[in-house]
């Protein structure tokens, strides 16, 4: 099963049929126990069990139970998406152990899919939620975060704390995986973005070092991938050198873009397979379909780019590859 997807909006929900909860910046997971084994699946129902031994005992805490939530690493309360991103594609198990034990991540769980081979997707929010509390999960490394009726209170309160924004959901919503519903609309308050890379610059000061300075990026449309803009903010260090060891095996001869890149997005370009997906962070399009002052969050090995094609998004968003 795929989880549940939310839709973008631009206002909080209001009146008694909605509930709050904050939205966590970090990894979209499936927690599947059954005869006391647990297995954590990604959005893209890949298997990333090993890459979080420190929710092993997530699997003793009850015989059968699916779960949906989100796996986040926390510095000083708030989620670290650039700790996060060290352990997405992790496989090893002595490296996840190591990383386990430098930055723990810890499991957020916000919806009950099972429990004791009984199927709930088909129940209300409220009846899922009720069932979930009463399992009272408070381990050391995961927890049922509270859920709140006033909306524009949680929002204004996650922007003070540095949290990424809100998520809204019907009470009376079903669960249904795999499908972006109206039932949940998420609010962040700086527009997070999965965009897919489609090639690189290298740095302007030096380009013939080879040094990654930008990327190149679009998001899946009906005609192929649009071009959206060039992201450098964040990249450079470690990231961009991380970054660019993951891209110089998918060089390509030509452009990935449905469109031709403008020229001074273009020049010096390295072009590549289009594959890996990426969340940016930016403050929305510009009218010409460009991420405006776009800044890199980080590769998102839990999702593919068919995930963002058109037919994995409702009209209701409120641009095309907002995650």
């Amino acid at each position: 099963m795929r989880p549940m997807l939310a839709t973008s909006t631009t206002v909080v929900p209001e009146g008694d049929s909605w509930v709050h909860e904050v939205k966590w910046d970090g990894m979209r997971v499936l927690a599947d126990v059954s005869e006391g084994r647990l297995r954590l699946f990604s959005r893209t129902e890949r298997d990333v069990t090993v890459a979080f031994p420190e929710l092993a005992g997530l699997g003793d805490e009850y015989a059968d139970l699916l779960l949906d939530g989100e796996i986040v690493v926390l510095d000083g309360g708030v989620p670290s998406f650039a700790g996060m991103a060290e352990r997405f594609h992790v496989a090893d198990a002595r490296k996840a152990r190591r990383l386990a034990e430098a930055r723990p991540a810890t499991y957020m769980a916000f919806d009950l899919l099972r429990l004791y081979g009984v199927d709930l997707t088909r129940r209300p929010w409220t009846e899922r939620r009720a069932t979930l509390e009463r399992l009272e999960l408070d381990g050391p490394r995961w927890q049922t975060p509270p859920v709140f009726t006033d909306g524009e209170v949680l929002f204004e309160a996650t922007r003070a704390q540095g949290l990424e924004g809100i998520v809204s959901k019907r009470t009376d919503s079903t669960y249904r995986g795999g499908v972006r519903s109206p039932d949940w609309l998420k609010l962040p308050h700086r527009a997070t973005t999965s965009v897919v890379i489609g090639g690189w610059r290298p740095e302007s000061t030096s380009p013939s070092a080879g040094r990654l300075g930008a990327v190149l990026v679009g998001v899946p449309g009906v005609e192929g991938l649009h071009f959206v803009g060039r992201v450098g903010a964040g990249l450079a260090g470690r990231a961009g050198l991380a970054l660019l060891e993951r891209l110089r095996p998918l060089e390509a001869p030509g452009a990935p873009f449905a469109e031709e890149v403008p020229v001074e997005d273009a020049v010096d370009a390295v072009w590549v397979r289009p594959v890996l997906v990426a969340d940016v962070e930016s403050l929305g399009f510009s009218s010409g379909g460009r991420l405006r002052q776009p800044s890199w969050k980080g590769v998102r090995d839990d999702h593919t780019p068919h995930d963002h094609a058109p037919h994995d998004m409702s009209p209701d968003d409120v641009a095309p590859g907002e995650r």
